[in-house]
């Protein structure tokens, strides 16, 4: 009985954090609405149990206000690096520094905007029986060229919270089917290549993930982005795939040293 009840006050607390989650990502007032397609691919890679390096290689499509095709043009191509620091069971701390190739960004404008970005970024983990519930700060400065060909620094300041539940397993590992659901707020300096609004935008996820391995894994989730902008607000809807690797690179090593080792047994 006192079992039961512990599983249906679990189910209540899960879903009470959703509905909190999506009530904060429900969005008003749009005026331009695009659909987008974002994907991207990481790579992790374990240094020791304090450090691990990541890569990641990413790529934007978007519809336009003509047509309704989410991969009507591909407007960004990124690549990053990350340094992690796992500072305790709770806290990740991590920075990284990116270039992004931006090309017809309905938010940014219709024109190349090559973009520089270093950010420093905390994450707090609250682990808790069944699900994990964490809050990210980033801040970022971002290096970016405006309409009139001149670079522009723009400051901002990212929040997330972020719930995550294994489907048919209480841990995450191979085979294991998990749910996310996140919202994050972002707020701006002002400058003329992303305006002068001091609230950038809100970004409300949700989706879910499934790892082929215990190093392999894929998510797919729905983003909808709200932009409040001097020139008229604007609704984004995007379908998100994202395919991460951990110590690709080791593991390849591992097998084909022993794969040389076993061939050199039998000789």
């Amino acid at each position: 009985m006192s079992s039961k009840f512990a599983q249906n006050r679990s189910f209540k607390k899960s879903f009470f954090i959703l509905a909190l989650i999506f009530t904060a990502g429900v969005n008003y007032g749009q005026t331009k609405t695009y659909g987008q397609f974002w994907n991207e691919v990481q790579f992790n890679t374990t240094i020791n149990n304090k450090w691990s390096t990541e890569f990641d290689l990413g790529s934007s499509y978007s519809s336009t206000e003509s047509t309704s095709n989410i991969f009507q043009n591909n407007i960004q191509r990124s690549l990053r690096g990350w340094g992690h620091y796992y500072l305790s069971l709770r806290w990740k701390l991590s920075t990284f520094l990116a270039y992004y190739g931006n090309k017809d960004v309905p938010e940014i404008g219709q024109f190349k905007s090559p973009e520089w970005r270093f950010a420093l970024q905390g994450i707090y983990y609250f682990h808790k029986t069944g699900y994990t519930l964490s809050t990210r700060m980033r801040i970022e400065l971002r290096h970016m060229k405006n309409g009139d060909d001149d670079f522009e620094n723009v400051f901002r300041y990212r929040q997330q919270i972020k719930y995550l539940q294994p489907i048919n397993s209480k841990v995450l590992r191979k085979g294991i089917i998990y749910g996310i659901a996140s919202d994050e707020v972002y707020f701006k300096s002002g400058t003329k290549v992303t305006g002068q609004s001091f609230f950038d935008r809100n970004k409300f996820n949700i989706g879910g993930g499934y790892l082929f391995t215990d190093n392999i894994q894929l998510e797919l989730t729905y983003a909808n982005e709200y932009l409040p902008r001097n020139g008229g607000n604007q609704i984004t809807n995007a379908a998100t795939l994202t395919l991460t690797f951990n110590n690709l690179f080791k593991n390849i090593n591992k097998k084909l040293l022993h794969k040389n080792d076993s061939t050199a047994n039998e000789d």
